[in-house]
Protein backbone atom coordinates (compact mmCIF):
# COMPACT_ATOMS: atom_id res chain seq x y z
CA UNK A 1 0.00 0.00 0.00
CA UNK A 2 3.04 1.64 0.20
CA UNK A 3 4.05 3.80 -3.20
CA UNK A 4 7.14 4.03 -3.97
CA UNK A 5 8.11 7.55 -5.03
CA UNK A 6 11.68 7.37 -6.83
CA UNK A 7 9.87 5.26 -9.63
CA UNK A 8 10.97 6.23 -13.28
CA UNK A 9 7.99 7.83 -15.03
CA UNK A 10 7.77 7.89 -18.88
CA UNK A 11 4.69 9.93 -20.09
CA UNK A 12 2.87 7.78 -22.75
CA UNK A 13 2.70 10.65 -24.90
CA UNK A 14 6.10 10.38 -25.42
CA UNK A 15 4.90 7.06 -27.78
CA UNK A 16 2.17 7.53 -29.12
CA UNK A 17 -0.68 5.11 -30.01
CA UNK A 18 1.20 2.75 -32.46
CA UNK A 19 4.90 2.96 -30.76
CA UNK A 20 2.90 1.99 -27.37
CA UNK A 21 1.42 -1.00 -29.03
CA UNK A 22 4.43 -2.19 -30.50
CA UNK A 23 5.93 -1.53 -27.12
CA UNK A 24 3.71 -3.62 -24.92
CA UNK A 25 2.92 -6.22 -27.39
CA UNK A 26 6.94 -6.57 -28.31
CA UNK A 27 7.27 -9.97 -26.29
CA UNK A 28 3.91 -11.92 -27.20
CA UNK A 29 4.67 -14.97 -29.00
CA UNK A 30 2.34 -17.41 -31.15
CA UNK A 31 1.85 -20.64 -29.75
CA UNK A 32 -1.25 -22.35 -31.99
CA UNK A 33 -1.38 -22.79 -35.19
CA UNK A 34 -4.75 -21.60 -35.44
CA UNK A 35 -3.12 -18.34 -35.21
CA UNK A 36 -2.66 -17.38 -38.99
CA UNK A 37 -1.73 -13.77 -38.08
CA UNK A 38 -1.67 -11.64 -34.87
CA UNK A 39 -0.99 -8.34 -33.57
CA UNK A 40 0.56 -5.94 -36.48
CA UNK A 41 -2.33 -5.97 -39.12
CA UNK A 42 -6.20 -4.73 -39.38
CA UNK A 43 -7.26 -7.71 -38.04
CA UNK A 44 -6.38 -11.15 -36.59
CA UNK A 45 -6.33 -14.05 -39.03
CA UNK A 46 -7.68 -17.25 -37.43
CA UNK A 47 -7.63 -20.96 -38.26
CA UNK A 48 -10.39 -23.04 -36.80
CA UNK A 49 -10.66 -25.79 -39.43
CA UNK A 50 -13.67 -27.99 -38.81
CA UNK A 51 -14.04 -26.99 -34.86
CA UNK A 52 -16.82 -24.46 -33.22
CA UNK A 53 -14.90 -21.24 -32.37
CA UNK A 54 -15.96 -19.69 -28.95
CA UNK A 55 -16.04 -15.93 -28.06
CA UNK A 56 -16.26 -14.07 -25.23
CA UNK A 57 -15.73 -10.44 -24.03
CA UNK A 58 -15.51 -8.46 -20.35
CA UNK A 59 -15.21 -5.00 -19.69
CA UNK A 60 -13.21 -3.92 -16.26
CA UNK A 61 -13.53 0.04 -15.01
CA UNK A 62 -11.67 1.06 -12.11
CA UNK A 63 -13.44 1.61 -9.22
CA UNK A 64 -16.21 -0.73 -10.26
CA UNK A 65 -14.72 -3.96 -10.49
CA UNK A 66 -11.27 -3.22 -9.40
CA UNK A 67 -9.91 -0.36 -6.98
CA UNK A 68 -5.97 0.25 -7.65
CA UNK A 69 -5.33 1.00 -4.01
CA UNK A 70 -4.99 -2.56 -3.26
CA UNK A 71 -4.68 -4.03 -6.76
CA UNK A 72 -1.48 -4.38 -8.10
CA UNK A 73 -1.50 -3.71 -11.65
CA UNK A 74 0.17 -7.06 -12.77
CA UNK A 75 -2.22 -9.13 -10.87
CA UNK A 76 -4.93 -6.71 -12.20
CA UNK A 77 -3.49 -7.48 -16.15
CA UNK A 78 -3.41 -11.35 -14.95
CA UNK A 79 -7.08 -11.16 -13.46
CA UNK A 80 -8.18 -9.40 -16.87
CA UNK A 81 -7.37 -12.53 -18.45
CA UNK A 82 -8.42 -15.35 -16.34
CA UNK A 83 -11.91 -13.96 -15.88
CA UNK A 84 -12.39 -14.19 -19.49
CA UNK A 85 -10.85 -17.47 -20.39
CA UNK A 86 -13.13 -18.71 -17.20
CA UNK A 87 -16.00 -18.28 -19.63
CA UNK A 88 -14.72 -20.58 -22.44
CA UNK A 89 -14.13 -23.35 -20.22
CA UNK A 90 -17.50 -22.88 -18.90
CA UNK A 91 -18.28 -23.75 -22.81
CA UNK A 92 -15.93 -27.42 -22.56
CA UNK A 93 -13.82 -25.34 -25.00
CA UNK A 94 -9.88 -24.76 -25.17
CA UNK A 95 -9.33 -21.27 -25.23
CA UNK A 96 -6.52 -20.45 -27.87
CA UNK A 97 -6.47 -16.39 -28.10
CA UNK A 98 -6.77 -12.85 -26.67
CA UNK A 99 -7.55 -9.26 -27.59
CA UNK A 100 -6.85 -6.65 -25.14
CA UNK A 101 -8.04 -3.06 -25.37
CA UNK A 102 -7.46 -0.57 -22.45
CA UNK A 103 -8.26 3.06 -21.87
CA UNK A 104 -5.85 4.62 -19.83
CA UNK A 105 -5.55 8.25 -18.53
CA UNK A 106 -2.72 10.96 -18.34
CA UNK A 107 -1.99 9.77 -14.85
CA UNK A 108 -0.47 6.27 -15.92
CA UNK A 109 2.95 6.61 -17.19
CA UNK A 110 4.13 4.25 -19.52
CA UNK A 111 5.93 1.81 -16.79
CA UNK A 112 2.35 1.70 -14.92
CA UNK A 113 1.50 0.30 -18.54
CA UNK A 114 4.12 -2.06 -18.92
CA UNK A 115 3.07 -3.66 -14.99
CA UNK A 116 -0.36 -4.01 -16.37
CA UNK A 117 0.86 -5.70 -19.76
CA UNK A 118 3.72 -7.77 -17.74
CA UNK A 119 0.39 -9.68 -16.13
CA UNK A 120 -1.22 -10.25 -19.40
CA UNK A 121 2.00 -11.57 -20.54
CA UNK A 122 2.52 -14.08 -17.71
CA UNK A 123 -0.85 -15.45 -17.79
CA UNK A 124 -0.78 -15.44 -21.67
CA UNK A 125 2.14 -18.05 -20.94
CA UNK A 126 0.57 -19.97 -17.93
CA UNK A 127 -2.84 -20.59 -20.00
CA UNK A 128 -1.16 -21.28 -23.51
CA UNK A 129 -2.53 -18.04 -25.17
CA UNK A 130 -2.04 -15.93 -28.15
CA UNK A 131 -2.52 -12.14 -27.63
CA UNK A 132 -3.31 -11.47 -31.12
CA UNK A 133 -4.80 -7.71 -31.07
CA UNK A 134 -6.45 -5.09 -29.62
CA UNK A 135 -6.87 -1.13 -28.63
CA UNK A 136 -5.47 1.92 -27.07
CA UNK A 137 -7.36 5.19 -26.10
CA UNK A 138 -7.44 7.90 -23.92
CA UNK A 139 -9.62 8.21 -20.85
CA UNK A 140 -10.65 11.14 -18.51
CA UNK A 141 -12.78 8.82 -15.79
CA UNK A 142 -9.82 5.86 -14.79
CA UNK A 143 -8.42 2.91 -16.34
CA UNK A 144 -11.16 0.55 -18.63
CA UNK A 145 -10.12 -3.08 -19.79
CA UNK A 146 -11.49 -4.63 -21.99
CA UNK A 147 -10.13 -7.90 -23.12
CA UNK A 148 -11.96 -11.05 -25.78
CA UNK A 149 -11.10 -14.08 -25.84
CA UNK A 150 -11.50 -16.75 -28.49
CA UNK A 151 -11.43 -20.57 -28.17
CA UNK A 152 -11.86 -23.88 -30.02
CA UNK A 153 -13.90 -27.16 -29.24
CA UNK A 154 -14.58 -30.34 -31.16
CA UNK A 155 -18.54 -29.99 -32.60
CA UNK A 156 -20.90 -31.63 -30.40
CA UNK A 157 -18.38 -31.82 -27.37
CA UNK A 158 -19.66 -27.95 -26.60
CA UNK A 159 -21.39 -27.86 -23.05
CA UNK A 160 -24.10 -25.19 -23.06
CA UNK A 161 -26.68 -23.36 -20.40
CA UNK A 162 -29.85 -24.69 -21.17
CA UNK A 163 -29.10 -29.13 -21.73
CA UNK A 164 -29.56 -29.76 -18.13
CA UNK A 165 -32.70 -31.76 -17.62
CA UNK A 166 -34.68 -32.82 -14.19
CA UNK A 167 -32.86 -35.76 -12.30
CA UNK A 168 -29.28 -34.06 -13.60
CA UNK A 169 -26.83 -34.11 -10.09
CA UNK A 170 -25.57 -30.62 -9.60
CA UNK A 171 -21.75 -30.10 -9.08
CA UNK A 172 -19.26 -27.36 -8.33
CA UNK A 173 -15.20 -27.34 -8.76
CA UNK A 174 -12.90 -26.36 -6.04
CA UNK A 175 -14.42 -24.42 -2.98
CA UNK A 176 -16.57 -21.36 -2.99
CA UNK A 177 -16.63 -17.53 -1.03
CA UNK A 178 -13.07 -17.35 -0.63
CA UNK A 179 -12.59 -14.49 -2.83
CA UNK A 180 -15.46 -12.18 -1.55
CA UNK A 181 -13.94 -12.48 2.00
CA UNK A 182 -10.57 -11.71 0.64
CA UNK A 183 -12.44 -8.39 -1.07
CA UNK A 184 -13.63 -7.52 2.67
CA UNK A 185 -9.84 -8.05 4.42
CA UNK A 186 -8.71 -5.79 1.92
CA UNK A 187 -11.12 -3.26 2.18
CA UNK A 188 -10.90 -3.22 5.80
CA UNK A 189 -7.39 -2.79 5.56
CA UNK A 190 -7.83 0.04 3.23
CA UNK A 191 -9.80 1.68 5.83
CA UNK A 192 -6.95 1.49 8.20
CA UNK A 193 -4.19 2.76 6.28
CA UNK A 194 -6.75 5.76 5.32
CA UNK A 195 -6.47 6.50 9.02
CA UNK A 196 -2.68 5.86 9.24
CA UNK A 197 -0.82 5.39 6.43
CA UNK A 198 2.00 4.42 8.20
CA UNK A 199 0.58 1.08 9.14
CA UNK A 200 1.42 -2.03 7.72
CA UNK A 201 -1.20 -4.96 7.97
CA UNK A 202 -0.11 -8.58 8.86
CA UNK A 203 -2.27 -10.56 6.00
CA UNK A 204 -0.70 -14.15 6.72
CA UNK A 205 -3.27 -15.46 7.95
CA UNK A 206 -6.13 -14.19 4.94
CA UNK A 207 -3.22 -15.35 2.23
CA UNK A 208 -5.53 -17.94 0.34
CA UNK A 209 -8.75 -15.71 0.27
CA UNK A 210 -6.83 -12.25 -1.10
CA UNK A 211 -5.30 -14.13 -3.85
CA UNK A 212 -8.51 -15.32 -4.86
CA UNK A 213 -9.38 -12.04 -4.46
CA UNK A 214 -6.46 -10.47 -6.64
CA UNK A 215 -5.11 -13.34 -8.79
CA UNK A 216 -7.59 -15.87 -9.30
CA UNK A 217 -7.28 -18.92 -11.64
CA UNK A 218 -9.50 -20.08 -14.40
CA UNK A 219 -10.63 -24.04 -14.54
CA UNK A 220 -8.50 -25.05 -17.42
CA UNK A 221 -7.87 -28.16 -16.25
CA UNK A 222 -11.51 -29.36 -15.56
CA UNK A 223 -12.21 -30.81 -19.18
CA UNK A 224 -9.56 -32.64 -19.09
CA UNK A 225 -10.30 -34.22 -15.77
CA UNK A 226 -14.32 -34.93 -16.96
CA UNK A 227 -12.93 -36.20 -20.26
CA UNK A 228 -10.69 -38.75 -18.43
CA UNK A 229 -13.67 -40.02 -16.30
CA UNK A 230 -15.44 -40.45 -19.15
CA UNK A 231 -17.97 -37.28 -18.36
CA UNK A 232 -19.63 -34.92 -19.97
CA UNK A 233 -21.45 -32.47 -18.20
CA UNK A 234 -25.06 -31.70 -19.28
CA UNK A 235 -25.31 -28.17 -18.88
CA UNK A 236 -22.09 -25.46 -17.45
CA UNK A 237 -21.42 -22.53 -16.49
CA UNK A 238 -19.03 -20.57 -14.29
CA UNK A 239 -19.57 -19.15 -10.62
CA UNK A 240 -18.51 -15.38 -11.71
CA UNK A 241 -21.61 -13.35 -9.98
CA UNK A 242 -22.15 -16.03 -7.40
CA UNK A 243 -23.43 -19.53 -6.94
CA UNK A 244 -27.36 -18.50 -6.50
CA UNK A 245 -27.20 -16.75 -9.60
CA UNK A 246 -25.23 -19.15 -11.48
CA UNK A 247 -27.71 -21.80 -10.52
CA UNK A 248 -30.48 -19.99 -11.50
CA UNK A 249 -28.93 -19.56 -14.99
CA UNK A 250 -28.85 -22.82 -15.47
CA UNK A 251 -32.57 -23.13 -14.38
CA UNK A 252 -34.08 -20.73 -16.63
CA UNK A 253 -31.86 -21.61 -19.41
CA UNK A 254 -33.11 -25.01 -18.98
CA UNK A 255 -36.70 -24.49 -17.80
CA UNK A 256 -35.42 -26.94 -14.92
CA UNK A 257 -35.98 -26.42 -11.15
CA UNK A 258 -32.93 -27.22 -8.66
CA UNK A 259 -32.67 -28.43 -4.73
CA UNK A 260 -29.42 -27.13 -3.46
CA UNK A 261 -27.79 -28.45 -0.29
CA UNK A 262 -26.55 -26.01 2.34
CA UNK A 263 -24.32 -28.84 3.76
CA UNK A 264 -22.82 -29.79 0.52
CA UNK A 265 -21.35 -26.04 -0.49
CA UNK A 266 -17.61 -26.35 -0.30
CA UNK A 267 -16.21 -23.68 1.72
CA UNK A 268 -12.34 -23.59 2.96
CA UNK A 269 -11.39 -23.49 6.54
CA UNK A 270 -9.80 -20.00 5.94
CA UNK A 271 -13.28 -18.42 4.82
CA UNK A 272 -15.54 -20.18 7.78
CA UNK A 273 -12.62 -18.64 9.78
CA UNK A 274 -12.65 -15.10 8.19
CA UNK A 275 -16.89 -15.36 7.91
CA UNK A 276 -16.71 -15.76 11.85
CA UNK A 277 -14.41 -12.86 12.15
CA UNK A 278 -16.68 -10.73 10.12
CA UNK A 279 -19.89 -11.90 11.97
CA UNK A 280 -20.78 -12.77 8.16
CA UNK A 281 -22.71 -16.13 7.41
CA UNK A 282 -20.90 -18.22 5.26
CA UNK A 283 -23.67 -19.82 3.69
CA UNK A 284 -24.75 -16.08 2.01
CA UNK A 285 -20.79 -15.52 1.18
CA UNK A 286 -20.89 -18.82 -0.99
CA UNK A 287 -24.11 -18.05 -2.45
CA UNK A 288 -24.03 -14.25 -3.47
CA UNK A 289 -20.09 -13.63 -3.29
CA UNK A 290 -19.05 -14.12 -6.74
CA UNK A 291 -15.54 -14.15 -8.42
CA UNK A 292 -14.82 -17.58 -7.63
CA UNK A 293 -14.50 -18.70 -11.16
CA UNK A 294 -15.08 -22.22 -10.18
CA UNK A 295 -17.21 -24.06 -13.05
CA UNK A 296 -20.84 -25.13 -12.05
CA UNK A 297 -22.41 -27.53 -14.31
CA UNK A 298 -24.63 -30.54 -14.02
CA UNK A 299 -24.57 -34.42 -15.06
CA UNK A 300 -26.61 -37.33 -15.69
CA UNK A 301 -27.00 -39.74 -12.78
CA UNK A 302 -25.12 -42.29 -14.67
CA UNK A 303 -22.10 -40.47 -14.21
CA UNK A 304 -22.25 -40.46 -10.40
CA UNK A 305 -20.12 -43.43 -9.28
CA UNK A 306 -17.50 -41.66 -12.03
CA UNK A 307 -16.94 -38.70 -9.65
CA UNK A 308 -18.21 -39.09 -6.39
CA UNK A 309 -14.51 -39.25 -4.74
CA UNK A 310 -12.85 -37.09 -7.02
CA UNK A 311 -11.66 -34.43 -4.35
CA UNK A 312 -11.77 -31.54 -6.89
CA UNK A 313 -15.71 -32.09 -7.02
CA UNK A 314 -18.78 -31.84 -5.10
CA UNK A 315 -22.05 -32.47 -5.60
CA UNK A 316 -24.20 -29.87 -4.05
CA UNK A 317 -27.60 -30.28 -5.42
CA UNK A 318 -30.05 -32.23 -7.96
CA UNK A 319 -32.35 -30.96 -11.06
CA UNK A 320 -35.53 -31.34 -10.96
CA UNK A 321 -38.49 -30.21 -12.81
CA UNK A 322 -39.52 -26.66 -13.49
CA UNK A 323 -42.61 -26.53 -11.41
CA UNK A 324 -41.26 -27.94 -8.51
CA UNK A 325 -38.86 -24.63 -8.22
CA UNK A 326 -35.43 -23.88 -7.36
CA UNK A 327 -34.69 -24.24 -3.32
CA UNK A 328 -31.64 -23.84 -0.87
CA UNK A 329 -32.10 -26.74 1.75
CA UNK A 330 -30.84 -25.88 4.92
CA UNK A 331 -28.94 -27.85 7.11
CA UNK A 332 -32.37 -27.99 9.11
CA UNK A 333 -34.18 -29.45 6.69
CA UNK A 334 -36.20 -26.31 5.63
CA UNK A 335 -36.56 -25.01 2.09
CA UNK A 336 -36.18 -21.58 1.10
CA UNK A 337 -36.57 -20.35 -2.41
CA UNK A 338 -33.05 -19.43 -3.92
CA UNK A 339 -32.96 -15.89 -5.04
CA UNK A 340 -29.81 -14.33 -6.82
CA UNK A 341 -28.10 -11.58 -4.62
CA UNK A 342 -24.62 -11.67 -6.56
CA UNK A 343 -23.30 -8.85 -8.82
CA UNK A 344 -25.71 -7.05 -10.21
CA UNK A 345 -24.36 -3.97 -12.87
CA UNK A 346 -26.02 -0.91 -13.02
CA UNK A 347 -27.13 -0.73 -9.43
Amino acid sequence: MIEDKNQQRTPLSTLGEFALIEHLTKNFEISHSSTVKGIGDDAAVLNFDDKNIVVTTDLLVENVHFDLSYMPLKHLGYKAVVVNLSDVYAMNAEATQITVSIAVSNRFPLEAVEELYAGIETAAKIYNIDVVGGDTTSSTTGLLISVTAIGQVAKGEEVYRNTSKPGDLLVVTGDLGAAYMGLQVLEREKEVYKVNPNSQPDLEAYTYIIERQLKPEARKDVAKLLKDLGVKPTAMVDVSDGLSSEILHICKSSKVGCDLYEEKIPLDPTVITVCEEFDIDSTTVALNGGEDYELLFTISQDDFTKIKANPHLSIIGHMKDENEGVHLVTRSNTRIPLIAQGWKNFD
